[in-house]
């Protein structure tokens, strides 16, 4: 299967880099210096040293920026220091829908210390969430129990878990259209 190539009007889409570990804030700056768009999404966590606690910014996805451009300009960020490669998706870099780098940073303003989990599931139930930071959105769950559901953003090959209210999922049929018997 092809992937859609998904630009906007500008012709510029959103690729990932692999950046050396624990570069991604400087690559992500030295992006910003080119004057390219970026996104390198930071985590809040509190770390507990030996005499203090404090919250710390760490990147959510290890070794990973986000860098909004058109072809052109791909070998300027190859270029930059501390950029590894593009992540690539049938021997091209991977394209990543506007939609999944939007509802990532929806979740990031709405949640706290999110955890990241590397996944390779298949998928069980097509949802739409029908209330909260992710009204509207469509996603495989992984799981539920109790409140936490984990949504799978397919493209970027991760989990995102997050505490959603059971009562603003709703199961989709084969077909894409809701049920209302599907409501959890």
């Amino acid at each position: 299967m092809n992937q859609p190539v998904m630009m906007d009007q500008f012709g510029k889409s959103w690729y990932a880099v692999h950046t050396r570990p624990r570069w991604e804030k400087k690559v992500a700056g030295q992006l910003g210096k080119k004057g390219l768009e970026y996104y390198c999404p930071l985590n809040r966590v509190q770390r507990q040293w030996s005499d203090r606690k404090k919250v710390i910014l760490e990147p959510l996805f290890t070794s990973y920026v986000f860098v909004r451009l058109s072809e052109s300009e791909h070998i300027s960020v190859l270029q930059t220091d501390g950029v590894m490669s593009f992540v690539y998706w049938l021997k091209k870099p991977a394209i990543i829908r506007d939609e999944e780098i939007e509802a990532i940073r929806r979740f990031m303003n709405d949640y706290e210390s999110v955890k990241l989990e590397k996944t390779q599931v298949n998928v069980n139930d097509r949802v739409r969430i029908i209330g909260g930071p992710l009204m509207e959105r469509e996603g495989n769950i992984v799981e539920i129990k109790h409140k936490t559901v984990r949504v799978q953003l397919p493209s970027l090959g991760y989990t995102l878990t997050a505490t959603i209210e059971k009562s603003n999922v709703e199961i989709l049929s084969l077909y894409g259209e809701i049920s209302s018997s599907n409501v959890i």
